[in-house]
């Protein structure tokens, strides 16, 4: 349920820093336009006060001429000159009006009444300047916003809407990608119980025929029952190591050298099966202590024994387990002389469902990562791999 609950405050939290970016990039966006719509309407302000300056002081139209030439050609937004009632009359030529297309085959009336039409939507986005003479209001100016304002007002809505699309598909994806992982973990794990189960259930069916074909000779019953008697104790085993699997384990005091121990003792009665000399040796602090729980890190070091012997390809193998300690930590290295791990699958083995192996499934490492990382505190990690050569993995627990 913890899990689910900070899955939940994740998701809440990216929602609430894609909003306040939404947010940021909105109001600064709007800032921009705001500080270009002000200077707009202080070029269209110069416009008007030119104007006002001319009137004022009776100059000729070649002045008029210069205002439109070097003041209104530069105006990149549309800009009507209209009388005082915003009307647009005959009398206003091709300099009344800027940054409007006009069809040239409309007649002067159809110009007048297009622009006309185009005053009405200008004073919707800006109100009109005045131009005055003593105080007189002559004519009026229209104004609209220029192309890159318009563009900029649209920018932040578009983002959003490919932030929101880009969101979608990364949330399809993941959701995907974790459906997919779920479902190797499912299917991982299935076939991690059928395999530790198989081991000594087919044991069992064998001590099982042997018992029948021998149930009046007692030296073979007793060996046989002593056999059997260890099946069954691994059999209870491997359902307390899958009960503690989701829950919380209890980790006591206990001894690693032991622990491994036992675990190479269980390797060693069955490595002649497998058709190849590999030497399993243990050295290091046998008074070593740590918080641990045994039948789960049991589980970690028979992973790692068994990844060591399928890498193993040739005849002569060599797996080598070292306990050192020091004041915070439990070092204990697995390394063997197998064929090592290649450069680009390093950072992979440890995902649920990858597997290098033809019969592997790919949960081993993912397993042994999660019991020592999420259920003991401690590191697992590579920590050295060449190719051909071997590989050695570390484990770090908590020192006492």
């Amino acid at each position: 349920m913890k899990k689910i609950y900070n899955s939940v405050n994740i998701k809440i939290s990216l929602l609430i820093i894609a909003v306040a970016i939404a947010a940021g990039t909105l109001f600064y966006t709007q800032g921009l336009i705001k500080r270009l719509q002000e200077r707009e309407k202080e070029i269209v302000q110069l416009y008007a006060q030119s104007l006002e300056f001319i009137a004022n002081s009776e100059t000729q139209n070649s002045d008029i001429t210069f205002i439109f030439q070097n003041i209104i050609q530069k105006i990149d937004f549309p800009v009507i000159l209209t009388n005082s009632e915003g009307k647009v009359t005959s009398e206003i030529k091709g300099s009344g009006y800027n940054n409007i297309e006009i069809d040239p085959k409309l007649t002067q009336q159809q110009k007048i009444k297009f622009l006309q039409e185009k005053v009405r939507e200008l004073a919707k986005i800006h109100p009109p300047i005045n131009v005055k003479y003593k105080d007189v209001t002559l004519s009026k100016i229209y104004y609209g916003d220029s192309d890159l304002v318009q563009r900029l007002r649209y920018y932040p809505y578009l983002q959003i809407i490919f932030a929101i699309f880009f969101i979608l598909i990364a949330y399809t994806g993941f959701n995907y990608l974790k459906k997919s992982e779920q479902s190797n973990i499912w299917v991982g794990m299935s076939k991690e119980t059928a395999h530790q189960l198989g081991t000594p259930i087919s044991s069992l069916m064998g001590w099982n025929e042997i018992l029948k074909m021998n149930y009046n000779n007692p030296d073979k019953v007793l060996d046989a029952s002593e056999e059997i008697s260890n099946d069954i104790t691994r059999l209870y085993k491997i359902a307390k190591r899958f009960s503690k699997i989701g829950s919380k384990p209890e980790l006591v005091e206990d001894s690693p050298y032991e622990v491994i121990e036992n675990v190479i003792n269980y390797f060693q009665r069955r490595l002649p099966q497998l058709g190849k000399n590999v030497t399993i040796n243990l050295t290091g602090d046998k008074n070593i202590k740590a918080r641990m729980n045994a039948e789960l890190f049991e589980w970690v070091i028979e992973n790692l024994i068994k990844n060591s012997l399928d890498a193993i390809e040739h005849k002569e193998g060599r797996i080598d387990l070292e306990i050192k300690g020091n004041k915070k930590f439990v070092e204990i290295e697995v390394k063997d002389n197998g064929k090592g791990i290649e450069h680009k699958n390093k950072k992979d083995i440890f995902r649920p469902g990858f597997s290098t192996k033809r019969r592997g499934w790919g949960l081993g490492l993912s397993l042994s990562k999660r019991i020592i990382e999420d259920y003991h505190n401690g590191k697992i990690f590579v920590k050295q791999t060449i190719p051909n050569e071997g590989t050695t993995f570390k484990i770090l627990l908590r020192a006492i």
